[in-house]
């Protein structure tokens, strides 16, 4: 790899920076996605309340959403005069707004529904006899959450999982607006690649095309496998 990089005057610094910082990015959007989506999940499918259509619609919007949408609401949300951006400032002494941690509350925001609707399926799916079952013979809720749903229901979840973690590594427009475009610190991968094609690296650009498409093409590939088992 290094030898080919040298080829085109491509230092591995310059490669490997936004690559790395799209998989942190990814990997920690695809815990919070996880754990918010599979309790926000379980807590649907087993509450009726009035308004839970609305509500779930609300959860799904995301997925349907151009990306500068979602960015432009998060940056009314999270900016300097947003309500949450006054709460994170006060806490952290410090803006949101243009970090890497802007990057990683887009890829989480996007991915969410993905986590969420993969994580209702699979709960949807278990029968509810086998919990109850377990709750007659003196499991607590969270016993049987742990040790016979969330078992049940683990193909449903890797599956959202790793759906989830390729939507995260391959968000551009929320990322782009919310977090920017700064080399080194919040530039991922899909900026890179755009910022390398407006200035002519075609050689890098291609690079990082393929280093992305090779690595959502195993997670998808995993899936498929999995699916098929």
């Amino acid at each position: 790899m290094a030898s080919l990089l040298n080829n085109y005057g491509i230092t591995a610094e310059e490669f490997l920076t936004p690559v790395l910082l799209s998989l942190r990015v990814a990997f920690i959007a695809l815990i919070l996605s996880f754990i918010f989506g599979t309790l926000i999940a379980r807590f649907m499918t087993q509450k009726q309340f009035k308004g839970k259509i609305i509500l779930e619609t609300i959860i799904m919007l995301p997925i349907v959403l151009p990306p500068t949408v979602v960015g432009f609401i998060l940056i009314v949300i999270f900016g300097n005069n947003g309500f949450a951006g006054n709460i994170v400032e006060w806490i952290f002494s410090q803006s949101i707004i243009f970090t890497w941690y802007a990057a990683v509350l887009a890829s989480t925001v996007v991915s969410f529904p993905l986590m969420y609707q993969a994580a209702k399926t699979g709960f949807l799916s278990i029968d509810k006899d086998i919990e109850d079952a377990a709750r007659v013979d003196g499991a607590s809720n969270f016993q049987v959450f742990m040790k016979i749903t969330l078992p049940l229901a683990a193909v449903p979840l890797m599956t959202g999982a790793i759906l989830s973690f390729a939507r995260a590594l391959g968000e551009f427009g929320a990322t782009l607006m919310i977090a920017g475009n700064i080399p080194g610190r919040t530039q991922t991968l899909p900026t890179a690649i755009y910022v390398a094609l407006q200035s002519g690296n075609i050689e890098l650009a291609w690079l990082w095309v393929i280093t992305i498409i090779v690595i959502s093409f195993i997670m998808l590939l995993f899936v498929r496998t999995k699916s098929a088992d």
